[in-house]
């Protein structure tokens, strides 16, 4: 009785709020005004009769397909295509299959563009996009794109969040007029997973990468925040040469992709910028940050992995139609360019996958004085009070308002030495298991070893507020100490000679705020199995202070300074516990070992 009485109370909420929504059908968020727009991609839309409209297209991208109506469809073409095929790739949490559109002409060994849509399944331009460029390419005269390069398309990486889809889900997006949903069906956003690998999705993605080996991957997206004139807006490591680790694959984009994009954009009626990623919504003209991407997200596990990966974000507040023609010609100009310059492409990755760093940026830091300034093509906005909140909200008004804006980075603020290698026991197969999916090196012991390794005992852990499905773990110290350790067999030693170095580093290097440890993948070196008594550790901390001096003088230090401490019995005893051997050494100690030398 008191289970199904708590159940109602529970679900009360749920159902009045959706009785209202039945009865009030709840407006739409107020969007502000649409900047008028045209351009020469319009020229890409073909009329209903063509025989391979696509489904977005006969909808005037009022609405985008659902899962079966775009497999549908995209069968359809592949069967009447010699250039096209699918391949299936991996199975969501949910069990639907994950699949991509292979466009080829076969022979030789071409580079490979890997354009991946629908990673935020209500952030679904790229699919609608890829339809189309590949309908151009099977039967609209585009072939030659493929003459020099292989495209493979993923149509919908999300699938279970796309099927989740309602016209409630993106308030600040401007069409279609049912969105997916963020996050997988275990709540997880993929694009947090690239280097943790926790979701069968990422995993499957991961393999895809490793298997094609994509000379260029694009991660296709719409934004959310503030308002400006830009339409398609994207990102990369190596932006203006700041904070690439892959360095010359950082220069050939900004370098050759980024002027060529630009020109191809523009030329069709887009206005194209860097990724906007405002200091202060409510303040949009205070400035923007460009920081260092961390390996949790699409570009910076790319420049950690020496895959060139660039991150689109079409505007949520332009029209779908304006977006997904951007998108069609970003992804056709990256097709052509790869093909006409994918030798130089693969000199700059073969350069960095040579490179064999000796030491990773762990932290940075806010850097007070701008970077640089760019002369920003925002809108204009007033401010009104809001009943509601009882302050002052932004209203923007759409008209251009252009004007210098600064941007701000970061600087490094701590490196951390690699070693030769690093040690991973068979007790955290979490941690091998990963290893392997992310395809780095390593070698499995079929006899234990002891060896002498460098391990790190955490100082002050503290537990986060949970999130992407973990209670992540930060620390007040990192305090490495070398120790004589014996190795399992089935433990595994991960060398830094490899090209995957950097990636070892950021899931391996415990103070990475992306690392294994950060994620609070070992959980049980949090806690104390053994204990010892009042009676028992009172008299031997009594003798500890007769017999050694420098002893008692560090617990009277102590005593001064720390008057709580003072006081507590139980936190006094627990002092002189951790200066015995029979304190559990394994308290606290980072399991992964760090074998040094020359």
């Amino acid at each position: 009785m008191i289970v199904r009485t708590t159940t109602l109370a529970l679900m009360a909420p749920m159902l009045l709020a959706q009785t209202l929504m039945a009865q009030t059908r709840p407006e739409p968020a107020p969007l502000p005004p649409v900047l008028p727009w045209s351009g020469a991609s319009e020229r890409l839309i073909v009329p209903d009769r063509h025989p391979w409209a696509t489904p977005a297209e006969r909808a005037r991208f009022e609405t985008t397909p659902d899962y079966a109506e775009t497999r549908a469809w995209l069968e359809k073409l592949a069967a009447a295509s010699p250039l096209l095929s699918i391949e299936r790739f991996g199975t969501s949490a949910e069990g639907r299959e994950l699949y991509a559109v292979r466009a080829s002409k076969g022979g030789g060994t071409k580079p490979v563009v890997l354009a991946q849509a629908g990673i935020h399944a209500g952030e679904i331009d790229g699919k609608d996009a890829g339809m189309m460029l590949l309908r151009d390419i099977a039967f609209g005269g585009k072939a030659a794109l493929l003459d020099r390069a292989d495209l493979m398309f993923v149509p919908i990486f999300n699938v279970d969040g796309h099927e989740r889809a309602s016209a409630w889900n993106r308030p600040n997006q401007r069409g279609p007029r049912e969105m997916g949903w963020r996050t997988n069906a275990q709540n997880l956003n993929l694009n947090r997973d690239y280097l943790k690998a926790d979701t069968p999705e990422m995993r499957a993605m991961l393999a895809l990468i490793r298997r094609t080996d994509p000379a260029l991957y694009l991660d296709l997206h719409v934004t959310d925040g503030t308002d400006y004139q830009y339409d398609i807006t994207y990102a990369f490591s190596g932006w203006r040469g700041h904070y690439a680790r892959s360095k010359a694959i950082g220069r050939w984009l900004d370098e050759r992709l980024r002027p060529a994009m630009d020109r191809a954009l523009e030329r069709n009626g887009h206005v194209p910028g860097l990724y906007v990623d405002a200091i202060d919504n409510r303040d949009p003209w205070k400035g923007i940050a460009h920081n260092p991407d961390t390996p949790r997200f699409s570009t910076g596990w790319g420049d950690h992995a020496r895959v060139p990966t660039v991150l689109l974000e079409t505007h949520s507040l332009k029209p779908y139609r304006q977006r997904v023609l951007g998108t069609y010609v970003f992804i056709e100009e990256a097709l052509r360019l790869v093909g006409a310059e994918g030798a130089g492409l693969r000199k700059a990755i073969a350069s960095d996958r040579a490179e064999r760093p000796r030491d990773m940026v762990v932290t940075w830091t806010p850097l007070k004085k701008p970077i640089y300034s760019v002369r920003f093509k925002g809108v204009a906005y007033d401010t009104y009070r809001s009943q509601a909140s009882g302050r002052e909200e932004l209203r923007w008004l759409g008209t251009p308002d252009t004007r210098d804006m600064p941007v701000f980075g970061q600087a490094p603020d701590r490196r951390v030495a690699l070693p030769r290698a690093w040690w991973v026991p068979v007790s955290a197969p979490q941690a091998i298991e990963r290893l392997r999916a992310q395809g780095v090196v390593f070698d499995t012991i079929t006899e234990a070893r002891t060896l002498t390794l460098e391990m790190v005992r955490i100082v002050d852990p503290k537990l986060g507020p949970a999130t992407e499905g973990h209670v992540p773990l930060t620390a007040g110290g990192y305090v490495p100490g070398e120790r004589r350790v014996t190795m399992p067999a089935g433990s595994v030693r991960v060398p830094v000679d490899q090209p995957l170095a950097l990636v070892a580093a950021a899931m391996l290097e415990p103070e990475n705020p992306d690392s294994l440890l950060s994620w609070n993948l070992f959980p049980g070196m949090l806690a104390r199995t053994e204990y010892i008594e009042g009676y028992a550790i009172a008299p031997l901390a009594d003798r500890m202070l007769a017999r050694d001096p420098k002893l008692r003088a560090e617990f009277d230090a102590k005593l001064r300074a720390e008057p709580e401490f003072a006081k507590n019995p139980n936190a006094r005893l627990a002092w002189f516990y951790e200066r015995t051997p029979y304190y559990d050494e394994r308290y606290l100690l980072y399991p992964i070992g760090r074998e040094r030398g020359n």
